[in-house]
């Protein structure tokens, strides 16, 4: 994973950042998360429903958005950083579902990094990809402030 300081962030503006490792979404941590926001509609829980009605269970949107935060962490080793906290996204859009069993990746592409009272605010073009499918699961314009 590549390293960079705090400083040298505004130079990586309009590149793509990177890409993080393969994350699998089973349906245990389809499950999991289900029974943690309380969210149990069957197209992700209901295996026998799933599979006759629609092929099978899905993850949740906001599961697949949760994960960013892990792989993220794969992408830039920046350097300098006491605290890192999340400041919002300008746009989500949730494009394909991500079948139980499938393997998500992130891609992040950095389109701006501003000055913002005693840090950076990173906004960050983000797709997931699914592995082996032409469309992203969702794309993302993510805003996140890092203090040094």
């Amino acid at each position: 994973m590549p390293k960079v300081s705090l400083a040298e962030l505004p130079t990586l503006v309009g590149q793509e950042l990177g890409v993080s490792d393969w994350f699998s979404v089973d349906q245990a941590r389809i499950d999991a998360f289900a029974e943690v926001t309380e969210d149990r509609q069957w197209i992700h829980i209901d295996q026998t429903r799933a599979a006759a009605e629609i092929g099978g269970t899905i993850a949740h949107g906001f599961l697949t958005l949760s994960l960013m935060s892990a792989m993220t962490s794969q992408i830039l080793d920046v350097q300098g950083v006491s605290r890192a906290i999340n400041y919002g996204f300008e746009k989500i859009r949730f494009l394909s579902p991500v079948p139980a069993g499938a393997r998500i990746r992130l891609r992040e592409k950095l389109m701006s990094a501003e000055p913002r009272a005693g840090g950076l605010a990173l906004t960050r073009e983000c797709t997931v990809e699914i592995e082996g499918a032409e469309r992203p699961a969702l794309i993302a314009v993510w805003i996140g402030v890092l203090y040094g």
